[in-house]
């Protein structure tokens, strides 16, 4: 069918604020075909989400809303909220970021799916019930029957947010929004999330609106592509022809800045220098340009419109160099230069001629788990890390890697600790925690180890001046010259790429990229020898992400520093890391350099996490073939003898009874497998059949 279910003309949102007018959307348009797929991308602030809830018609009263949406010839603009309450959850879905708080708790999943189809069709409660099942048993939640009477909180993130797709194909929709459905959940859960997308849109055959900050979700999904930036579109054009030929110079920047799973060569990323404009305060011409390498005079007199891309069908881009632009360069020089970044040490490659900053041997933690309102009593333990090993020399980045719950940050919070573990030993800079005595040898120790937060904003107290902030471990590490604390606080502010001159201003006056370089700044104060980086870009856009990456590769070339990086995105891992540890359920699975686990990944799990990695290319991603990993994690309190990760392996299912068995009822050793070469002698894996 080649006519729209979905239009959307001059699409504009406002709303008034006390610094002014908040122009949100400018100037949205686009057409959704049947069973096609619209990418929408861009930066935080962009218009994405807003645009979508103008479509969807739930946005506050006071927001002003002109031009034109139309569903299937009809206006939606101007209907009232209860003409629009008949077309939400009717003949649009809508699949919102955060499950749990979409989902009522008070209402098992089934009532809510029931309630949803009884509200727009003339169906029977028993009726309704079994189409619950159904639509259950669709989206892939084991044992619907059962599952249809359970309530949200006794689901996984994952199984959450396949209710809510549920939910939102429960009524066959024309259209079905799905604003950033895979941000919060892990790797191998998005990857689950995406193949459930596809069933339902080709069950329904409806169209897909994909609002996501991920290019390689957008490469996987998409047929279209459209790019967003200051509240209004700058690129439009079909998925494979937007990847491989931008004309767009902020596109462009989005795909230099992502780093790739799937890329050996390690080089600079290509950062988008500075911060998107307010929507109260655009600059003259096109709101890009103060960020854009390329600009001319052109750019800054008048906003370039959404014109056709010249013998490109489909391809539209707003700038006025677009004809100029060839494979992301102008003239044979790229737009978007490759940073230079300092030479690190001679020794880099000589690992056991480096010094250990961190030793960990045999760390295990358990907690209780408590039962009771009045009388408290201990009905078991979870088992949150168990016998872990590490080893970081200097100069180093080790990655930390795997899903939510499999002990990672535990692990983080039990080095930093620097007390006795409660099983196994901790050594930092060649000196072990169980030896300390008294809190002056915990604070002596403590400059050598520091911690980057994942979330910028909510590790600097708002009420303190950056200088303030800068100063603090200082004082506490016993500085008492001001002149010598004031030079200190400006060598960081320049190591880390801000102006000295900006120590008065208050956190709130930065961006997300710039709070985090002044985390960054705060942890290499006392001149440590490990940073402590647990999730450092997660919360950052990819644009940002691309700048503190590069910072963070610099200082350690730089200043000879080791790293301890946490992270749940193995692209950024293989981008940063030089040995990586892939943990589950509390215990490393596979560890190795960085080469040898991403080249040739041993276990079945390490297999399943780097498959589900999405690569932002339109053709490689349609041709890797994914590893679906089915269930959940099995319970932390169950210590068992035998492999935790059996009941959700892939490979389990191609072995015999016996060999099952062994799975079973014997835990695998971390151990460097027989017949292993030379160059693989580091590289060990957690699985009897691998």
């Amino acid at each position: 069918m080649s006519t729209p279910v979905l239009s959307v003309r001059d699409l504009t949102v406002a709303f008034p604020s006390e610094a002014g007018r908040v122009e949100a959307v400018r100037g949205v348009g686009f057409d959704l075909l049947p069973g096609r797929t619209l990418g929408v991308v861009g930066e935080s602030g962009s218009g994405k989400s807003v645009t979508s809830l103008a479509v969807m018609g739930l946005l506050p009263d006071t927001a002003s809303v002109t031009g034109s949406i139309t569903l299937s010839g009809r206006e939606l603009v101007g209907l009232s909220d209860e003409a629009m309450s008949g077309i939400r959850g009717d003949d649009i879905g809508m699949i919102f970021q955060d499950p749990l708080s979409s989902l009522t708790p008070i209402f098992t999943v089934g009532d809510q799916l029931v309630e949803a189809m009884q509200i727009h069709r003339d169906i029977g409660r028993a009726k309704a019930r079994e189409r619950a099942v159904e639509l259950l048993d669709l989206v892939g939640i084991p044992d619907p029957r059962r599952r249809v009477r359970a309530f949200p909180h006794e689901f996984s993130g994952g199984m959450r947010q396949r209710v809510m797709i549920a939910m939102a194909i429960a009524n066959d929709p024309t259209v079905i929004i799905a604003d950033e459905p895979t941000t919060a959940l892990d790797v191998t859960v998005q990857a689950q999330i995406l193949d459930v997308l596809k069933v339902a849109r080709d069950e329904t055959g409806a169209a897909v609106v994909m609002i996501t900050h991920d290019l390689g979700v957008v490469a996987g999904v998409a047929d279209d592509v459209l790019v967003m930036y200051a509240g209004r579109p700058v690129e439009t054009a079909p998925v494979d022809e937007l990847f491989a030929a931008p004309r767009m110079p902020y596109t462009i920047g989005l795909l230099g800045a992502v780093p790739r799973v799937d890329t050996v060569e390690r080089r600079p990323l290509v950062p988008v220098p500075g911060s998107p404009p307010a929507p109260t305060d655009l600059p003259p011409g096109c709101p890009f340009a103060p960020r854009c390498p390329v600009a001319v005079d052109a750019c800054r007199t008048a906003e370039p419109p959404l014109v056709p891309v010249p013998g490109r069908d489909g391809h539209t881009a707003a700038c006025v160099r677009t004809g100029e632009i060839v494979d992301g360069a102008i003239g044979g020089e790229p737009v978007f230069a490759v940073p230079d970044l300092p030479v690190g040490d001679d020794d880099a490659g000589d690992r056991e001629a480096r010094p250990a900053v961190l030793s960990v041997q045999h760390l295990r933690k358990t907690f209780p788990l408590m039962k009771g309102s009045l009388v408290r009593r201990r009905v078991g333990t979870v088992h949150a890390v168990a016998d872990v090993d590490l080893d970081i020399r200097r100069g180093e980045t080790l990655g930390l890697v795997g899903e939510s719950g499999c002990g990672k940050t535990t692990t983080l919070l039990e080095i930093m600790n620097l007390l006795p573990p409660e099983g196994g030993t901790i050594e930092v800079a060649g000196t072990d925690v169980a030896t300390l005595r008294g809190r002056a040898d915990i604070a002596a120790l403590r400059r050598e180890i520091q911690i980057v937060f994942q979330d910028p904003m909510g590790a600097l107290d708002p009420r303190m001046t950056v200088g303030d902030i800068l100063t603090e471990p200082l004082r506490a590490a016993g500085w008492t010259d001001r002149g010598r604390v004031a030079t200190r606080v400006d060598e960081l502010m320049a190591l880390v790429g801000l102006d000295p001159e900006h120590v008065d201003r208050f956190p709130a006056a930065f961006s997300g990229g710039q709070r985090q370089r002044i985390g960054i700044a705060r942890a290499l104060a006392t001149k440590p020898s490990l940073l402590v980086l647990d999730e450092p870009v997660s919360a950052l856009d990819v644009s940002v992400q691309a700048g503190v990456l590069n910072l963070l590769t610099a200082l350690q070339r730089e200043l000879g520093l080791s790293y301890l990086f946490v992270a749940h995105d193995l692209s950024v891992v293989r981008h940063v890391a030089d040995r990586v540890a892939v943990m589950y359920l509390g215990r490393i699975v596979e560890s190795g350099a960085v080469a040898d686990v991403f080249g040739n990944p041993q276990h079945p799990y390490t297999q399943a996490l780097l498959s589900a990695i999405p690569v932002p290319d339109p053709q490689v991603e349609r041709t890797r073939q994914r590893v679906v990993l089915s269930g959940d994690l099995p319970s932390p309190t169950d210590d068992a003898p035998g492999c935790a990760f059996l009941g959700r392996c892939p490979l389990a299912r191609t072995l015999s009874e016996h060999e099952r068995s062994r799975c079973a009822g014997e835990t695998p050793a971390l151990t460097v497998k027989d017949g292993a070469s030379d160059a693989d002698s580091d590289h060990r894996n957690a699985c009897h059949f691998r």
